[in-house]
């Protein structure tokens, strides 16, 4: 088998167990010691035919994060760009998936499923300080954190 069947069958091989953004996957190709130019040959035809795709894996990683709260906000940008997607598609994904308003909605769904019995008006100093760090890792500014600490939660 040459170079370039070796290198697309391992390419779609790892594209079968999960999508990846066409850095991640030339990243993984060159750990199995293929050439440059097939490396980016392989990747060039995985995008031609629709098997890469960084604009769907960039949406499809967002919302995963988002859903979760693993991430958001700063964290969620400076993930993607992590995984080898472009600057312009990162700016463009985040605009369509993350209205401006829906911060604090969210910091509230994370409290309510992490931390169902956490009040931050009644709890100790230490809890406060330990869920404030936690929503921070993920990406939430400390304003958003204080303001959501400090509103009483609307009533539907």
């Amino acid at each position: 088998m040459g170079d370039r069947e070796r290198a697309y069958t391992l390419a779609l091989g790892l594209l079968a167990r999960r999508d990846h953004s066409a850095a991640e996957l030339a990243r993984k190709l060159a750990l199995k010691r293929l050439p440059v130019e097939v490396i980016e040959e392989t990747v060039e035809r995985l995008r031609r035919i629709g098997y890469l795709d960084d604009q769907r894996y960039a949406r499809q990683w967002a919302e995963a994060a988002l859903r979760s709260g693993r991430a958001f906000g700063p964290r969620l940008r400076l993930e993607l760009l992590r995984r080898g997607v472009a600057e312009e598609t990162v700016a463009e994904v985040l605009a369509e998936l993350v209205p401006i308003d829906s911060e604090d909605a969210l910091v509230r769904t994370i409290l309510a499923r992490r931390f169902p019995a956490f009040d931050p008006r009644q709890s100790p100093e230490g809890e406060r300080r330990r869920v404030f760090a936690y929503l921070q890792r993920r990406g939430f500014s400390a304003r958003t954190i204080l303001n959501v600490f400090h509103t009483p939660e609307p009533q539907s």
